[in-house]
C-alpha cells in the first residue's frame, strides 16, 4: 500500500521535540497569546523575509482578517472588487464574500494553472482594489507580473500562501511578495500544526496590529473593545509545535522537490500530463497534480493496485451549491482542470521505493 500522505510518519520523526515543546507550554500555565506565540511569530516572519507575522485560527481567517483590516483602515470599502483565480479552493473566495467584497473570478495561466496576469489585466475595472493570487499546490504565481499590474492600477496584493510555505523566487520567499500574505497551518500543510492554525505576514505594522486587534475580539486591552472583532488566535500549544517543525521545513521541502523531479523524469505515459515547474525553488510541492482525460479510470486503477490518490479539487468553486449565483458562469479551463486533475502520492516521508511503484503503475496503465 502506498499512502497518499503519511502524516503520522512525518510527525513521528519529531515526536520527542514536539512532546518537549508541549510539556513546556503545559508547565508554563499560559495557553493563549504567550511567549511561544510571540517567538513563533518572530521566527516565522524572519523565515518569510518579512517584518511581522500574526498568528490566527486558520488560513481562512488569515485571508478574511487581512481584508477586514484593510476595510477598517480605509483602504477598502464594502462592494469593492477583488481579483481571484477561478481555479482555487473555495476558501479564497469565501474570505472575499465574508467581508462584503466582490470576487472577480479570473481564468488561470495555461501552464502553471495559477492566476494569469494577462487575464487579470482584462478583468480590472474602476472598482478593482485587490489582487489575490493563490500559490496553488505550492507553486508561486507570477508575482513579478502581478505586482507590476498592481502598481499600474494602485491595487493591494494579498498572497494566498496556504500551500506554499518556503517557496522562493529570486531570493524572496512566499510571504514577502505582496502587501500581505495568508498562511494555513492545517496538519497536512507543508508546515502543519497538530490542529487548525494560520498566520498573516506583512511588512505593514499598522496592518499587523489591526489584524491582531480584530482576532482578539477587537480588543487591545482586556474588556476594552475598539473594533467589532472575532476570536481567531493561534494558541500556545500549536505555536510551540510549529516552532519545532519550522526548523525542519527546508529539509522536508528539499525531499518533496526531489521526489517531484523523479516523477517528472520517470513518468512517460502519453495520456498523463505532468505539472510544469522550474528547478528554482518556486514550487514546494504541497501537492503533485497530474491531468488526464481518463482521470476516474486512472484513480480506480491506482486503487486496485494499492496506491492512494486524491482529487484537488473535483468541483470548481463557481459550480458549488454554496456559490449558486455563479453556477451559470462558463470558465472552460477551470472546469477542465477540475474534471481532469489527480493528485499523486507525495510527501517528505515517501520512500524512493514507493515512488518507483507509482511510476511503474503510471507507465503500465492501459
Amino acid at each position: 500500500m502506498v499512502p497518499f500522505f503519511n502524516l503520522h510518519a512525518i510527525n513521528q520523526q519529531y515526536r520527542q521535540e514536539i512532546l518537549a515543546a508541549m510539556a513546556r507550554v503545559v508547565d508554563s500555565g499560559w495557553y493563549i497569546r504567550g511567549e511561544e506565540l510571540a517567538a513563533f511569530e518572530s521566527e516565522f516572519a524572519a523565515y518569510c523575509g518579512n517584518r511581522f507575522a500574526v498568528g490566527v485560527g486558520s488560513g481562512l481567517d488569515a485571508l478574511s482578517l487581512t481584508l477586514r483590516a484593510w476595510i477598517e483602515l480605509g483602504k477598502l470599502r464594502v462592494g469593492d472588487e477583488v481579483l481571484v483565480p477561478a481555479n482555487t479552493y473555495i476558501a479564497t473566495i469565501l474570505a472575499v464574500l465574508n467581508n462584503g467584497l466582490r470576487p472577480v473570478l479570473v481564468e488561470p495561466d495555461t501552464k502553471s494553472f495559477n492566476l494569469c496576469p494577462l487575464n487579470a489585466a482584462k478583468a480590472i475595472t474602476d472598482c478593482s482594489r485587490v489582487i489575490l493570487p493563490v500559490h496553488l499546490y505550492g507553486q508561486l504565481a507570477d508575482m513579478t507580473a502581478i505586482n507590476r499590474l498592481a502598481e499600474q492600477h494602485n491595487l493591494l496584493v494579498l498572497e494566498d500562501a496556504a500551500q506554499a510555505h518556503g517557496a522562493v523566487a529570486a531570493g524572496r520567499r512566499a510571504g514577502s511578495l505582496g502587501h500581505a500574505a495568508a498562511f494555513s497551518f492545517y496538519p497536512s500543510k507543508n508546515l502543519g500544526a497538530l490542529g487548525d492554525g494560520g498566520a498573516v505576514v506583512t511588512a505593514d505594522q499598522e496592518l499587523a496590529e489591526t489584524v491582531r486587534l480584530l482576532g482578539n475580539y477587537g480588543s487591545a486591552q482586556k474588556y476594552e473593545n475598539t473594533l467589532k472583532g472575532v476570536n481567531s488566535r493561534l494558541d500556545e500549544l500549536q505555536a510551540a509545535v510549529l516552532r519545532v517543525k519550522l526548523r525542519f521545513l527546508d529539509v522536508e521541502t528539499q525531499r518533496r522537490q526531489a521526489l517531484a523531479k523523479q516523477y517528472r523524469d520517470l513518468i512517460r505515459h502519453p495520456d498523463i500530463a505532468l505539472p510544469s515547474f522550474k528547478d528554482d525553488g518556486s514550487h514546494v510541492f504541497h501537492l503533485y497534480v497530474v491531468h488526464t482525460a481518463r482521470r476516474d479510470a486512472l484513480q480506480a486503477y491506482f486503487a486496485e493496485n494499492g496506491v492512494e490518490t486524491l482529487i484537488h479539487y473535483p468541483i470548481a468553486p463557481h459550480k458549488q451549491k454554496a456559490l449558486s449565483e455563479w453556477n451559470a458562469m462558463s470558465l472552460p479551463l477551470t472546469e477542465h482542470l477540475s474534471d481532469t486533475a489527480l493528485s499523486l502520492p507525495l510527501g517528505p516521508a515517501m520512500s524512493d521505493e514507493q515512488l518507483s511503484e507509482v511510476v511503474q503503475l503510471c507507465n503500465g496503465w492501459r
